[in-house]
Protein backbone atom coordinates (compact mmCIF):
# COMPACT_ATOMS: atom_id res chain seq x y z
CA UNK A 1 0.00 0.00 0.00
CA UNK A 2 1.42 3.18 -1.09
CA UNK A 3 1.36 5.58 2.19
CA UNK A 4 0.10 9.17 1.83
CA UNK A 5 2.51 11.87 0.39
CA UNK A 6 1.11 14.88 2.79
CA UNK A 7 1.27 15.35 6.41
CA UNK A 8 -1.63 14.20 8.97
CA UNK A 9 -4.16 16.49 8.74
CA UNK A 10 -4.83 19.51 11.00
CA UNK A 11 -6.99 21.87 11.58
CA UNK A 12 -9.34 22.82 14.45
CA UNK A 13 -12.46 22.19 16.70
CA UNK A 14 -14.88 23.72 18.82
CA UNK A 15 -16.97 21.02 21.14
CA UNK A 16 -20.31 21.32 21.47
CA UNK A 17 -22.48 20.16 24.53
CA UNK A 18 -25.00 17.51 23.61
CA UNK A 19 -26.76 14.40 25.69
CA UNK A 20 -27.19 11.92 22.87
CA UNK A 21 -26.01 8.83 25.27
CA UNK A 22 -29.71 7.51 25.75
CA UNK A 23 -31.70 7.31 22.58
CA UNK A 24 -35.43 7.13 22.35
CA UNK A 25 -36.93 3.62 21.71
CA UNK A 26 -38.05 4.47 18.06
CA UNK A 27 -36.57 7.73 15.55
CA UNK A 28 -39.44 10.21 14.09
CA UNK A 29 -38.24 10.07 10.54
CA UNK A 30 -40.47 12.36 8.41
CA UNK A 31 -40.76 10.76 4.76
CA UNK A 32 -42.87 13.39 3.15
CA UNK A 33 -42.78 17.13 4.64
CA UNK A 34 -44.85 17.44 7.64
CA UNK A 35 -45.10 13.51 8.67
CA UNK A 36 -44.04 13.17 12.07
CA UNK A 37 -44.92 9.01 11.51
CA UNK A 38 -42.63 6.87 14.04
CA UNK A 39 -39.71 4.66 11.92
CA UNK A 40 -39.24 1.22 12.90
CA UNK A 41 -36.07 -0.06 11.48
CA UNK A 42 -35.57 -3.34 10.48
CA UNK A 43 -32.95 -5.56 8.93
CA UNK A 44 -34.55 -6.73 5.35
CA UNK A 45 -31.67 -8.07 3.80
CA UNK A 46 -27.45 -8.90 4.50
CA UNK A 47 -25.56 -9.89 1.60
CA UNK A 48 -21.50 -11.27 2.33
CA UNK A 49 -19.76 -13.99 3.96
CA UNK A 50 -19.59 -14.04 7.74
CA UNK A 51 -16.74 -11.82 8.84
CA UNK A 52 -13.98 -14.38 10.12
CA UNK A 53 -14.16 -15.42 5.75
CA UNK A 54 -13.43 -11.62 5.45
CA UNK A 55 -10.25 -10.98 3.04
CA UNK A 56 -8.80 -7.61 2.30
CA UNK A 57 -9.93 -7.68 -1.33
CA UNK A 58 -13.89 -8.06 -0.16
CA UNK A 59 -13.89 -5.19 2.19
CA UNK A 60 -16.73 -2.68 0.80
CA UNK A 61 -15.20 0.45 0.14
CA UNK A 62 -18.22 2.66 -0.87
CA UNK A 63 -21.96 2.42 -1.44
CA UNK A 64 -24.12 4.48 -3.59
CA UNK A 65 -27.75 4.45 -4.74
CA UNK A 66 -28.54 5.35 -8.16
CA UNK A 67 -31.16 8.61 -8.52
CA UNK A 68 -34.21 6.66 -8.63
CA UNK A 69 -33.22 3.93 -5.76
CA UNK A 70 -33.87 1.06 -8.44
CA UNK A 71 -29.86 0.04 -8.35
CA UNK A 72 -27.50 0.35 -5.77
CA UNK A 73 -23.79 -0.42 -6.21
CA UNK A 74 -21.31 -0.90 -4.03
CA UNK A 75 -17.19 -0.78 -4.43
CA UNK A 76 -14.46 -3.09 -2.56
CA UNK A 77 -10.63 -2.86 -1.75
CA UNK A 78 -10.16 -5.50 -4.63
CA UNK A 79 -11.59 -2.77 -7.42
CA UNK A 80 -14.76 -4.48 -7.60
CA UNK A 81 -17.94 -3.00 -8.43
CA UNK A 82 -21.29 -5.11 -7.61
CA UNK A 83 -24.89 -3.75 -8.47
CA UNK A 84 -28.00 -4.61 -7.09
CA UNK A 85 -31.46 -4.18 -8.47
CA UNK A 86 -34.75 -3.84 -7.17
CA UNK A 87 -36.94 -6.71 -8.12
CA UNK A 88 -40.03 -4.62 -9.78
CA UNK A 89 -43.61 -4.56 -8.77
CA UNK A 90 -45.32 -7.82 -8.45
CA UNK A 91 -48.64 -8.00 -11.31
CA UNK A 92 -50.45 -9.29 -7.82
CA UNK A 93 -49.45 -6.98 -5.33
CA UNK A 94 -48.92 -3.77 -7.59
CA UNK A 95 -46.69 -1.34 -4.46
CA UNK A 96 -44.65 -4.65 -3.68
CA UNK A 97 -41.11 -3.70 -4.27
CA UNK A 98 -38.62 -6.84 -3.76
CA UNK A 99 -35.35 -6.94 -2.63
CA UNK A 100 -32.33 -5.58 -3.98
CA UNK A 101 -30.22 -8.86 -6.19
CA UNK A 102 -27.18 -8.87 -7.75
CA UNK A 103 -27.49 -7.19 -11.37
CA UNK A 104 -24.36 -7.73 -12.43
CA UNK A 105 -20.20 -7.75 -11.14
CA UNK A 106 -17.13 -6.26 -13.10
CA UNK A 107 -13.71 -5.74 -12.32
CA UNK A 108 -13.35 -1.72 -12.28
CA UNK A 109 -9.86 -1.28 -11.56
CA UNK A 110 -6.61 -3.53 -11.50
CA UNK A 111 -3.85 -2.56 -9.04
CA UNK A 112 -0.85 -0.87 -11.00
CA UNK A 113 2.70 0.23 -10.60
CA UNK A 114 4.20 3.98 -11.03
CA UNK A 115 7.60 3.49 -11.78
CA UNK A 116 8.43 6.69 -11.87
CA UNK A 117 7.59 7.37 -8.48
CA UNK A 118 7.99 3.77 -7.11
CA UNK A 119 4.59 3.54 -5.54
CA UNK A 120 2.31 0.81 -6.06
CA UNK A 121 -1.27 2.05 -7.13
CA UNK A 122 -4.31 0.36 -5.53
CA UNK A 123 -6.93 -1.29 -7.17
CA UNK A 124 -9.81 -0.23 -4.15
CA UNK A 125 -12.69 1.80 -4.99
CA UNK A 126 -12.75 4.83 -3.30
CA UNK A 127 -16.36 6.39 -4.94
CA UNK A 128 -19.04 5.33 -7.30
CA UNK A 129 -21.07 8.26 -8.59
CA UNK A 130 -24.32 7.44 -11.11
CA UNK A 131 -25.10 9.71 -13.60
CA UNK A 132 -28.53 10.50 -14.49
CA UNK A 133 -30.35 7.85 -16.89
CA UNK A 134 -30.68 9.51 -20.08
CA UNK A 135 -31.85 6.17 -22.38
CA UNK A 136 -32.38 2.59 -21.50
CA UNK A 137 -28.74 2.28 -20.40
CA UNK A 138 -27.04 3.17 -16.80
CA UNK A 139 -24.08 4.95 -16.21
CA UNK A 140 -21.71 5.38 -13.58
CA UNK A 141 -18.17 6.21 -12.40
CA UNK A 142 -15.76 4.85 -10.72
CA UNK A 143 -12.49 5.63 -9.34
CA UNK A 144 -9.73 4.19 -7.20
CA UNK A 145 -6.77 6.77 -5.85
CA UNK A 146 -5.41 7.93 -9.53
CA UNK A 147 -7.64 6.63 -12.57
CA UNK A 148 -11.82 7.67 -13.34
CA UNK A 149 -13.65 5.22 -15.44
CA UNK A 150 -16.98 6.13 -17.02
CA UNK A 151 -18.90 2.63 -17.44
CA UNK A 152 -21.83 1.30 -19.28
CA UNK A 153 -24.69 -0.87 -18.11
CA UNK A 154 -26.77 -1.68 -20.65
CA UNK A 155 -29.03 -5.19 -21.37
CA UNK A 156 -29.61 -7.73 -23.72
CA UNK A 157 -32.36 -10.00 -24.12
CA UNK A 158 -32.40 -10.93 -27.79
CA UNK A 159 -29.89 -11.78 -30.34
CA UNK A 160 -29.38 -11.13 -34.24
CA UNK A 161 -29.49 -14.28 -36.51
CA UNK A 162 -29.05 -15.06 -40.19
CA UNK A 163 -25.89 -12.86 -41.14
CA UNK A 164 -25.07 -12.95 -45.46
CA UNK A 165 -21.10 -12.13 -44.73
CA UNK A 166 -20.61 -13.96 -41.21
CA UNK A 167 -21.12 -17.16 -40.00
CA UNK A 168 -22.64 -18.21 -36.91
CA UNK A 169 -19.60 -17.94 -34.63
CA UNK A 170 -19.12 -14.37 -36.43
CA UNK A 171 -16.50 -15.46 -38.46
CA UNK A 172 -16.25 -13.98 -42.17
CA UNK A 173 -17.73 -16.19 -44.84
CA UNK A 174 -16.04 -16.98 -47.98
CA UNK A 175 -17.41 -14.44 -50.27
CA UNK A 176 -17.78 -17.18 -53.43
CA UNK A 177 -19.89 -19.17 -51.26
CA UNK A 178 -22.70 -16.40 -50.86
CA UNK A 179 -25.61 -17.32 -53.01
CA UNK A 180 -28.40 -15.31 -51.84
CA UNK A 181 -28.79 -12.84 -49.14
CA UNK A 182 -31.14 -13.45 -46.03
CA UNK A 183 -32.75 -10.74 -44.09
CA UNK A 184 -31.04 -11.01 -40.35
CA UNK A 185 -33.72 -11.66 -37.79
CA UNK A 186 -33.92 -10.84 -34.07
CA UNK A 187 -34.05 -14.08 -31.52
CA UNK A 188 -34.58 -14.07 -28.37
CA UNK A 189 -31.92 -14.86 -25.23
CA UNK A 190 -31.75 -15.29 -21.83
CA UNK A 191 -31.26 -11.39 -20.20
CA UNK A 192 -27.55 -10.98 -20.17
CA UNK A 193 -26.32 -7.49 -18.57
CA UNK A 194 -23.37 -6.40 -20.18
CA UNK A 195 -20.85 -3.67 -18.64
CA UNK A 196 -18.53 -1.80 -21.07
CA UNK A 197 -15.61 0.55 -19.85
CA UNK A 198 -17.06 3.99 -22.19
CA UNK A 199 -14.41 6.29 -21.15
CA UNK A 200 -10.91 5.98 -18.90
CA UNK A 201 -10.11 9.23 -17.39
CA UNK A 202 -6.27 8.94 -16.40
CA UNK A 203 -3.50 11.03 -15.81
CA UNK A 204 -5.15 13.99 -14.03
CA UNK A 205 -4.01 13.81 -10.55
CA UNK A 206 -0.90 13.87 -8.48
CA UNK A 207 -1.78 12.86 -5.40
CA UNK A 208 -4.94 10.34 -4.46
CA UNK A 209 -8.17 11.06 -5.65
CA UNK A 210 -10.96 11.26 -2.81
CA UNK A 211 -13.90 12.35 -4.09
CA UNK A 212 -15.78 12.56 -7.63
CA UNK A 213 -19.45 14.24 -8.12
CA UNK A 214 -21.08 14.56 -11.40
CA UNK A 215 -22.52 17.96 -12.27
CA UNK A 216 -26.04 18.91 -12.62
CA UNK A 217 -25.62 19.80 -16.12
CA UNK A 218 -25.16 16.20 -16.47
CA UNK A 219 -22.24 17.01 -19.38
CA UNK A 220 -19.50 17.44 -16.64
CA UNK A 221 -17.91 16.25 -13.67
CA UNK A 222 -15.10 16.49 -10.63
CA UNK A 223 -12.19 14.95 -9.47
CA UNK A 224 -10.57 15.97 -6.14
CA UNK A 225 -7.21 14.86 -4.44
CA UNK A 226 -5.27 15.92 -1.47
CA UNK A 227 -4.73 19.67 -3.33
CA UNK A 228 -6.27 20.10 -6.58
CA UNK A 229 -9.77 20.00 -7.87
CA UNK A 230 -10.21 19.11 -11.58
CA UNK A 231 -13.07 19.62 -14.33
CA UNK A 232 -13.81 16.72 -16.76
CA UNK A 233 -16.20 16.87 -19.75
CA UNK A 234 -17.63 12.98 -19.80
CA UNK A 235 -16.75 13.33 -23.26
CA UNK A 236 -12.76 13.82 -23.67
CA UNK A 237 -10.51 12.08 -21.75
CA UNK A 238 -7.11 13.58 -22.41
CA UNK A 239 -7.19 16.84 -20.83
CA UNK A 240 -9.30 18.65 -17.47
CA UNK A 241 -9.53 21.94 -16.36
CA UNK A 242 -7.91 22.50 -12.90
CA UNK A 243 -10.11 24.77 -10.89
CA UNK A 244 -8.79 24.50 -7.12
CA UNK A 245 -5.15 24.21 -6.61
CA UNK A 246 -4.02 24.74 -3.45
CA UNK A 247 -0.55 23.57 -3.57
CA UNK A 248 2.17 26.30 -1.82
CA UNK A 249 4.68 26.78 -3.76
CA UNK A 250 6.85 25.37 -1.25
CA UNK A 251 5.47 21.91 0.38
CA UNK A 252 7.05 22.88 3.99
CA UNK A 253 4.31 25.24 4.08
CA UNK A 254 2.11 23.47 3.53
CA UNK A 255 -0.84 23.47 6.59
CA UNK A 256 -4.28 21.65 4.82
CA UNK A 257 -5.07 19.54 2.44
CA UNK A 258 -8.69 18.94 0.63
CA UNK A 259 -10.74 16.40 1.93
CA UNK A 260 -13.64 16.00 -0.19
CA UNK A 261 -15.94 18.05 -3.03
CA UNK A 262 -19.55 17.99 -4.48
CA UNK A 263 -21.16 20.27 -6.81
CA UNK A 264 -24.34 22.08 -6.11
CA UNK A 265 -27.44 19.70 -6.52
CA UNK A 266 -29.10 22.13 -8.96
CA UNK A 267 -26.86 25.37 -10.04
CA UNK A 268 -24.32 24.22 -12.69
CA UNK A 269 -21.99 26.71 -11.26
CA UNK A 270 -21.71 26.08 -7.73
CA UNK A 271 -19.56 23.77 -5.63
CA UNK A 272 -18.34 23.64 -1.95
CA UNK A 273 -15.04 21.56 -0.99
CA UNK A 274 -14.00 20.85 2.58
CA UNK A 275 -10.31 21.33 4.20
CA UNK A 276 -8.63 19.38 7.05
CA UNK A 277 -8.68 22.55 8.92
CA UNK A 278 -12.17 22.05 9.72
CA UNK A 279 -13.85 24.58 6.70
CA UNK A 280 -15.94 24.90 4.08
CA UNK A 281 -15.24 27.12 0.79
CA UNK A 282 -18.10 27.28 -1.62
CA UNK A 283 -16.50 28.72 -5.23
CA UNK A 284 -18.87 30.44 -8.14
CA UNK A 285 -17.15 28.85 -11.45
CA UNK A 286 -18.68 32.08 -13.41
CA UNK A 287 -16.35 34.65 -10.94
CA UNK A 288 -13.52 33.06 -12.41
CA UNK A 289 -11.87 30.04 -14.16
CA UNK A 290 -9.32 29.26 -11.19
CA UNK A 291 -11.79 29.04 -7.96
CA UNK A 292 -8.39 29.39 -5.40
CA UNK A 293 -10.49 32.76 -4.39
CA UNK A 294 -13.58 31.01 -2.88
CA UNK A 295 -17.28 32.75 -2.78
CA UNK A 296 -17.93 31.86 0.61
CA UNK A 297 -15.59 30.32 3.72
CA UNK A 298 -17.78 28.31 5.81
CA UNK A 299 -16.18 27.83 9.51
CA UNK A 300 -16.52 27.89 13.22
CA UNK A 301 -14.59 30.85 15.57
CA UNK A 302 -12.10 28.32 17.68
CA UNK A 303 -12.66 28.32 21.58
CA UNK A 304 -8.92 28.47 22.84
CA UNK A 305 -9.96 26.80 25.93
CA UNK A 306 -10.76 23.60 24.50
CA UNK A 307 -7.32 23.33 22.13
CA UNK A 308 -5.55 20.21 22.52
CA UNK A 309 -3.08 18.20 21.00
CA UNK A 310 -6.15 16.64 19.20
CA UNK A 311 -8.20 19.36 18.38
CA UNK A 312 -6.58 20.05 14.90
CA UNK A 313 -7.09 16.27 13.70
CA UNK A 314 -10.86 15.62 15.14
CA UNK A 315 -11.60 19.02 13.47
CA UNK A 316 -10.84 17.46 9.66
CA UNK A 317 -14.15 17.24 7.87
CA UNK A 318 -14.33 13.60 6.08
CA UNK A 319 -17.27 14.24 4.25
CA UNK A 320 -19.50 16.87 2.70
CA UNK A 321 -22.95 16.62 1.35
CA UNK A 322 -25.47 19.25 -0.11
CA UNK A 323 -29.13 18.77 0.73
CA UNK A 324 -31.67 17.70 -1.99
CA UNK A 325 -33.04 21.03 -2.04
CA UNK A 326 -29.49 22.63 -2.15
CA UNK A 327 -29.99 24.80 0.86
CA UNK A 328 -27.92 23.07 3.50
CA UNK A 329 -24.90 20.94 3.47
CA UNK A 330 -23.99 18.29 5.70
CA UNK A 331 -20.77 17.92 6.99
CA UNK A 332 -18.96 15.24 9.58
CA UNK A 333 -15.91 15.39 11.20
CA UNK A 334 -14.54 13.06 13.82
CA UNK A 335 -17.16 13.40 17.11
CA UNK A 336 -19.59 15.67 14.92
CA UNK A 337 -22.01 16.05 12.15
CA UNK A 338 -22.86 19.60 11.42
CA UNK A 339 -25.56 21.11 9.43
CA UNK A 340 -24.66 24.56 7.65
CA UNK A 341 -26.87 27.10 5.63
CA UNK A 342 -25.65 28.34 2.47
CA UNK A 343 -26.89 31.56 3.83
CA UNK A 344 -24.68 31.74 6.82
CA UNK A 345 -20.76 31.30 7.16
CA UNK A 346 -20.16 31.97 10.74
CA UNK A 347 -21.21 28.86 12.29
CA UNK A 348 -22.93 25.55 11.54
CA UNK A 349 -27.16 26.08 12.23
CA UNK A 350 -27.06 22.40 13.43
CA UNK A 351 -24.36 20.35 15.90
CA UNK A 352 -24.76 16.75 16.20
CA UNK A 353 -22.71 14.77 18.51
CA UNK A 354 -21.42 11.36 16.86
CA UNK A 355 -19.81 9.36 19.54
CA UNK A 356 -18.87 12.18 22.18
CA UNK A 357 -17.69 9.55 25.00
CA UNK A 358 -14.75 8.88 22.93
CA UNK A 359 -13.60 12.43 23.86
CA UNK A 360 -11.76 10.77 26.82
CA UNK A 361 -9.98 7.97 24.70
CA UNK A 362 -8.78 10.35 21.68
CA UNK A 363 -4.98 9.40 22.89
CA UNK A 364 -5.42 5.47 22.35
CA UNK A 365 -7.79 6.22 19.14
CA UNK A 366 -4.57 8.46 17.91
CA UNK A 367 -2.28 5.40 18.50
CA UNK A 368 -4.07 2.83 17.11
CA UNK A 369 -4.98 5.28 13.52
CA UNK A 370 -8.43 5.32 14.29
CA UNK A 371 -8.70 8.45 14.59
CA UNK A 372 -7.76 8.81 10.72
CA UNK A 373 -11.23 7.43 9.97
CA UNK A 374 -13.06 8.82 7.29
CA UNK A 375 -16.59 8.89 8.11
CA UNK A 376 -19.13 9.57 5.55
CA UNK A 377 -22.89 10.97 6.26
CA UNK A 378 -26.16 10.64 4.47
CA UNK A 379 -28.95 12.52 4.03
CA UNK A 380 -33.07 11.17 3.60
CA UNK A 381 -34.91 11.90 0.92
CA UNK A 382 -36.76 15.06 2.69
CA UNK A 383 -33.60 16.53 4.00
CA UNK A 384 -35.29 15.94 7.48
CA UNK A 385 -33.08 12.92 8.98
CA UNK A 386 -29.36 12.72 9.01
CA UNK A 387 -27.47 9.59 9.03
CA UNK A 388 -23.85 8.61 9.93
CA UNK A 389 -21.32 5.37 11.19
CA UNK A 390 -19.46 5.32 14.42
CA UNK A 391 -17.94 2.19 15.73
CA UNK A 392 -18.72 -1.06 17.17
CA UNK A 393 -20.93 -1.56 13.57
CA UNK A 394 -23.01 1.21 15.35
CA UNK A 395 -24.78 3.93 13.05
CA UNK A 396 -26.61 7.08 14.06
CA UNK A 397 -29.71 9.09 13.43
CA UNK A 398 -30.52 12.74 13.97
CA UNK A 399 -33.91 13.80 13.30
CA UNK A 400 -33.64 17.42 12.73
CA UNK A 401 -37.01 18.22 13.44
CA UNK A 402 -37.70 16.61 16.70
CA UNK A 403 -33.98 16.80 17.93
CA UNK A 404 -34.25 13.62 18.84
CA UNK A 405 -31.54 10.72 17.85
CA UNK A 406 -30.53 6.95 18.14
CA UNK A 407 -27.78 4.41 17.86
CA UNK A 408 -28.39 1.40 15.89
CA UNK A 409 -26.27 -1.48 14.78
CA UNK A 410 -25.44 -3.50 11.54
CA UNK A 411 -25.07 -6.85 13.08
CA UNK A 412 -25.46 -10.07 12.36
CA UNK A 413 -26.23 -11.63 15.93
CA UNK A 414 -28.34 -8.99 17.06
CA UNK A 415 -30.57 -8.32 13.47
CA UNK A 416 -33.00 -10.80 12.69
CA UNK A 417 -35.01 -10.54 9.66
CA UNK A 418 -37.59 -8.71 9.78
CA UNK A 419 -37.48 -7.99 13.62
CA UNK A 420 -37.45 -4.57 14.79
CA UNK A 421 -34.00 -2.95 15.24
CA UNK A 422 -33.54 -2.04 18.83
CA UNK A 423 -31.63 1.11 20.27
CA UNK A 424 -27.90 0.52 21.41
CA UNK A 425 -26.79 2.48 24.33
CA UNK A 426 -23.29 3.13 25.37
CA UNK A 427 -22.53 3.91 28.62
CA UNK A 428 -19.26 5.70 30.44
CA UNK A 429 -18.82 4.62 33.83
CA UNK A 430 -21.71 4.74 36.67
CA UNK A 431 -24.95 2.58 36.73
CA UNK A 432 -25.52 0.57 33.71
CA UNK A 433 -28.58 -0.50 32.06
CA UNK A 434 -29.00 -4.66 31.25
CA UNK A 435 -28.55 -4.11 27.80
CA UNK A 436 -25.71 -1.28 27.92
CA UNK A 437 -22.60 -1.16 25.90
CA UNK A 438 -19.60 -0.26 28.25
CA UNK A 439 -17.28 2.46 26.00
CA UNK A 440 -14.56 -0.15 27.09
CA UNK A 441 -15.65 -3.05 25.41
CA UNK A 442 -16.46 -1.11 22.36
CA UNK A 443 -14.73 -2.83 18.79
CA UNK A 444 -13.21 -0.19 17.37
CA UNK A 445 -12.09 -2.90 14.05
CA UNK A 446 -15.51 -2.79 13.87
CA UNK A 447 -17.10 0.41 11.65
CA UNK A 448 -19.26 1.88 9.54
CA UNK A 449 -17.84 4.17 7.52
CA UNK A 450 -20.15 3.94 4.73
CA UNK A 451 -23.90 5.02 3.82
CA UNK A 452 -26.22 5.68 1.70
CA UNK A 453 -29.79 6.31 2.13
CA UNK A 454 -32.53 5.67 -0.85
CA UNK A 455 -33.67 9.59 -2.75
CA UNK A 456 -36.87 8.48 -1.86
CA UNK A 457 -37.79 6.07 0.69
CA UNK A 458 -37.15 4.82 4.32
CA UNK A 459 -34.40 2.64 2.71
CA UNK A 460 -31.10 2.32 3.93
CA UNK A 461 -27.42 0.60 2.84
CA UNK A 462 -24.62 0.41 5.47
CA UNK A 463 -21.28 -1.44 4.60
CA UNK A 464 -19.76 -2.96 7.49
CA UNK A 465 -16.92 -4.61 6.69
CA UNK A 466 -17.33 -6.78 3.90
CA UNK A 467 -21.41 -7.04 4.65
CA UNK A 468 -23.93 -4.88 2.86
CA UNK A 469 -26.93 -4.39 5.37
CA UNK A 470 -30.06 -2.96 3.97
CA UNK A 471 -32.54 -1.51 6.31
CA UNK A 472 -36.32 -0.85 5.84
CA UNK A 473 -39.03 1.20 8.25
CA UNK A 474 -41.58 -2.07 9.37
CA UNK A 475 -44.11 -0.54 7.61
CA UNK A 476 -42.57 -1.06 4.60
CA UNK A 477 -41.29 -4.32 5.25
CA UNK A 478 -44.70 -5.40 6.03
CA UNK A 479 -45.90 -4.65 3.22
CA UNK A 480 -43.30 -6.59 1.13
Amino acid sequence: MAPSPLPSPRGRWVPQTDHAFDPPPSLPVGGPPGDNSTVDWCLYQLNGAAEFEVSEADIISTVEFNHTGELLATGDKGGRVVIFQREPESKNEPYNQGEYNVYSTFQSHEPEFDYLKSLEIEEKINKIKWLPQQNAAHSLLSTNDKTIKLWKITERDKRPEGYNLKDEEGKLKDLSTVTSLQVPVLKPMDLMVEVTPRRIFANGHTYHVNSISVNSDCETYMSADDLRINLWHLAITDRSFNIVDIKPANMEDLTEVITASEFHPHHCNLFVYSSSKGSLRLCDMRASALCDKHSKLYEEPEDPSNRSFFSEIISSVSDVKFSHSGRYMLTRDYLTVKVWDLNMETKPVETYQVHDYLRSKLCSLYENDCIFDKFECAWNGSDSVIMTGAYNNFFRMFDRNTKRDVTLEASRESSKPRAILKPRRVCVGGKRRKDDISVDSLDFTKKILHTAWHPTENIIAIAATNNLYIFQDKVNSEMH
